[in-house]
């Protein structure tokens, strides 16, 4: 049984819709970044955070990657070369899209006032649909963005996606959009949507 701690309005959707995916049993502590339960496990403080038999897996791409792993879904085995190009494109996903996403937060509500800086916006936002237009280079024809089988990056993508719609950072690709749009009629992400609502 696995415990996941953390808000649904954060980074833990990835992790709840892995979840769901595999269909594993698990509960889920409705923490914030920051808060006791949190902190008891994740000295920084961020969420989420997955209890494996009381042993803590912190950030949400090693949680999704761990899990994917262990049950041996959603992922190219380790050592192969498909693995490598699917650890690729995840790492371009935190690098160029996830990252911009999480400094546009910063400076519009997370840093204390005196230090944000609300308009690198401008420039995170030009970034980013450099980003989306890589992304659906890579995706091309393929319906998942390593393949015909979904993985990893799929649900990071789609997550980052999520989160721009509401950031207001710009998605104007109709590959990328048609892709997320597809990942979102997933029965895992419906009830992981459905989460937020109880």
């Amino acid at each position: 049984m696995y415990t996941l701690i953390g808000k649904i309005d954060t980074r833990a959707f990835r992790a709840l819709w892995m979840l769901e995916e595999l269909g594993e049993p698990y509960d889920w502590v409705k923490a914030g970044p920051g808060s006791e339960e949190v902190m008891a496990h994740n000295p920084s403080g961020k969420v989420p955070v997955l209890l494996v038999d009381g042993e803590p897996v912190a950030d949400s791409v090693a949680i999704m990657q761990f899990l994917a792993d262990r049950h041996g879904r959603f992922t190219h085995p380790a050592g192969t070369l498909e693995r490598a190009r699917q650890d690729a494109v995840t790492n371009f996903l935190i690098d160029d899209m996830d990252a911009l996403l999480w400094m546009g937060a910063r400076h519009v509500f997370v840093l204390p006032e005196e230090h944000r800086m609300p308009e690198i916006r401008s420039s995170l936002k030009w970034e980013f649909a450099r980003a989306v237009e890589r992304c659906a280079e890579i995706l091309g024809d393929k319906p998942f963005l390593t393949g015909d089988e979904m993985t990893v990056p799929d649900i990071l993508a789609t997550h980052c996606a999520t989160w721009a719609r509401s950031a207001k950072f710009p998605l104007e690709n109709e590959v990328f959009n048609a892709f997320t749009k597809r990942m979102r009629g997933r029965e895992a992400f419906g009830r992981t949507a459905a989460l937020a609502q109880g």
